[in-house]
């Protein structure tokens, strides 16, 4: 049995560009993962420096990295930094117990930050905060300190102050044992020294101190009986008192330093091991039933109990496909049957294999806790339980929304076509919510995603992971169709030409269901006179006909179809029979009960200096944008609206001209909302045109 208090699986999250990779980077050359950081590789220094090339959040080594820091292990995570992969980051911190939130010195707390904080408030994940960038212009600590209790309705709780800052940050002071850790150069992060306060900075220290002091011992009522009498508690019962607040997510411990001067690390990973749960702190996962049901049951770190596993990324190497896995209860041994829950189907357990510094250790058996790699599993995707075959559970329900943008790609060369379906099959199960599919009347491989960014950086990777050069088309918007009004018909399919023939009859009411139910069914047929046994086949030739709506062939979202009554014959009538009425029931009435178009509404978070808001605003207008809200910050303000994501497409270069180069936004599926009558016109059109020329 592991000792699992040693056992520290956290998360590093952030906005892009607020040095994620860089501080990871610092964090496994400390702890011996890799023996030289990297800047080396061209190109990633310069992202450092140069706002504009915003760090593409490139991932470091592999997802799940093992490191060793004062005898503890961590297992780090990596999470993208964009708001076009919020489902990868959900997915992340679903798994991990703890997570270092990273918040650039000069931008402080951005959209994307904002975003990624809430899934982690959902998520309940303990964190610890590092401020980091201090060497850059215009870095305050204290404004991004303020910034996160204001924007993100967080406590932070300060446990370093900074020693000079921009250019003349040179290190911080420790608050719990007033000693300042001061750096010479900027290369070598072990080369610091341990001195005293400097004399200019006492006052501020005493009073930062005592805010740490009187917020920490509020977890322990005696301490703060004696504090309150006048007797400092020791610097061990206080980080006993941190920890406890840290793990209920009263305060979070908040750090700074430069990961890329290499200037604090150390101090951030000490909190790692010291205030961040291990996996038995954690409260643990409700189980479900295979139908979606919580059966009051959780996952219990504990490997005694039945298997239960998430697998929450798939990546990529030489050695094949590897599935990243949480384990949360029970053990997985090599050659072991699991249950898929999501496919219903068991996979056997190929090997198992630990990340470690430059390679990879086999285990025979993994147990709840560990986050290991498997080899060799064939349907399993990410976000789905692996479960005892004997005792299954599913952990939380796979939620993932549908694309709302799709693109038209083609390989450059002609022979390429074999070489871009291996690749784009590999994104798939890598990434949940990437679709493929090909247009049935063109031919044409479409991609789908969730924003302009998710299919850029997936075209990215086509070329240099897999070596794909394609041509891109024009980004399509996922349009849906509805119905507005309620309607009652009736359709008679009728052959009969000697020998057997067919006949069905059915009257149906087809109506408007609420908004998100989807697609409803009901019988009202009493008597027999639609025989129950072709109920389900009338039930799924609609559902079937839904997917191509009759005003531009876009689905049809939420309708209910109720059958009312309707005719059989005892020898001509056939499930089949029943299927072609039904389909030329909903050819004849859908267009009839008002059919309308909607158009996916994206909820955008703008930031803008205050100087440009006006024009940001009128622009947002302009868009069909509704603003929901505006709030001032430091440095600026943040406009909160929804707007429809085909008024969107390319607004990050049309905001950056507008604010000189300092707007930023991020953007996120919110509803589907009726199209103006307008632009559905022009939708139809353009639809009815692309069926004409194919």
């Amino acid at each position: 049995m592991k000792d699992l208090s040693t056992y520290r699986n956290i998360g590093i999250f952030a906005h892009v560009d607020a040095g994620k990779t860089t501080t990871t980077e610092r964090i496994l050359k400390l702890t011996g993962k890799i023996h030289r950081t990297g800047e080396v590789h061209d190109g990633e220094a310069t992202t450092d420096f140069m706002e504009q090339e915003q760090e593409r959040g490139i991932t470091i080594q592999s997802a799940a990295t093992s490191c060793q820091w004062n005898n503890h292990t961590l297992n780090i995570i990596d999470t993208p930094g964009h708001v076009d992969f919020t489902i990868e980051v959900y997915r992340s911190l679903k798994v991990l117990d703890g997570g270092v939130g990273v918040f650039c010195g000069s931008g402080g707390v951005e959209p994307q930050s904002e975003t990624n904080w809430r899934y982690a408030n959902e998520s309940e994940v303990a964190r610890i905060i590092f401020v980091n960038k201090l060497d850059r212009v215009g870095a305050d600590f204290y404004s991004v300190v303020k910034q996160v209790k204001d924007v993100l309705a967080a406590n932070p709780l300060v446990m370093v102050l900074p020693i000079g800052i921009e250019d003349n940050f040179t290190g911080i002071i420790d608050l719990l044992t007033r000693k300042a850790w001061i750096w010479e150069g900027s290369d070598n992060p072990e080369a610091y020294e341990i001195t005293d306060v400097p004399e200019d900075m006492k006052d501020l220290v005493e009073e930062w101190r005592e805010k740490l002091i009187e917020t920490a011992v509020e977890q322990d009522d005696d301490l703060l009986e004696q504090y309150l009498e006048g007797n400092e508690p020791s610097i061990e019962d206080l980080k006993r008192c941190i920890r406890k607040g840290t793990i209920a997510l009263d305060f979070f411990p908040t750090y700074c330093g430069s990961a890329f001067k290499n200037k604090g690390i150390q101090n951030v990973l000490d909190a790692v091991v010291e205030y961040l749960p291990n996996p038995t702190e954690v409260k643990p996962q409700p189980e479900m039933d295979l139908e979606g049901q919580e059966t009051g049951q959780v996952a219990t770190v504990d490997p005694d109990k039945p298997l239960r596993a998430l697998a929450f990324k798939i990546m990529d190497d030489r050695y094949g496909a590897l599935t990243f896995t949480r384990i949360y209860s029970g053990q997985l041994k090599k050659g072991d049957n699991v249950l898929n829950t999501f496919t219903g189907k068991t996979e056997r357990i190929g090997r198992i294999v630990e990340m470690h510094a430059d390679s990879r250790e086999e285990l025979e058996v993994a147990q709840a806790g560990d986050i290991v790699a498997l080899l060799g599993m064939k349907n399993t995707r990410t976000g789905h339980t692996l479960a005892d075959p004997k005792n299954p559970a599913t952990l939380e329900p796979m939620v993932f929304p549908d694309p709302v943008i799709s693109v038209a790609i083609a390989p450059r060369d002609k022979g390429g076509n074999e070489k871009l379906g291996v690749a784009l099959n590999k994104m798939v199960q890598e990434d949940p919510s990437f679709q493929v599919a090909t247009d049935e009347d063109s031919g044409e491989t479409l991609i789908k995603g969730m924003g302009e960014l998710h299919l850029d950086i997936k075209v990215d990777i086509l070329r240099r992971t897999h070596g794909v050069e394609v041509e891109v088309g024009e980004p399509q918007v996922a349009y849906r169709e509805t119905i507005t009004q309620l309607i009652e018909d009736s359709y008679t399919h009728k052959k009969q030409s000697g020998g057997s023939g067919q006949y069905g009859k059915i009257d149906y009411r087809i109506e408007p269901a609420e908004t998100n139910e989807g697609y409803v069914f009901e019988s009202l047929v009493t008597g027999g006179n639609v025989p129950r046994e072709y109920w389900g086949a009338i039930e799924k030739a609609f559902g079937v006909s839904m997917d191509e709506g009759t005003l531009a062939g876009f689905p049809l979202l939420d309708v209910k179809f109720t059958l009312l009554d309707g005719g059989f014959h005892a020898v001509d009538s056939s499930a089949l029979a029943f299927e072609i009425a039904t389909k030329a029931a909903y050819r004849q009435s859908v267009p009839k009960a008002g059919p309308q178009l909607l158009e996916p509404i994206m909820k955008v978070d703008v930031f803008s200096p205050e100087d440009n808001v006006g024009d940001v605003i009128g622009d947002l207008n302009r868009r069909r944008g509704m603003i929901k809200a505006q709030e001032v910050g430091v440095t600026g303000v943040r406009v909160k609206a929804d707007a429809p994501l085909a008024e969107m497409f390319g607004y990050i270069g049309h905001l950056r001209t507008l604010t000189s180069g300092r707007g930023q936004f991020s953007m996120e599926f919110s509803h589907y909302a009726p199209c103006p009558a307008n632009v559905a016109g022009e939708v139809i059109e353009a639809a009815k045109e692309r069926k004409a020329n194919k």
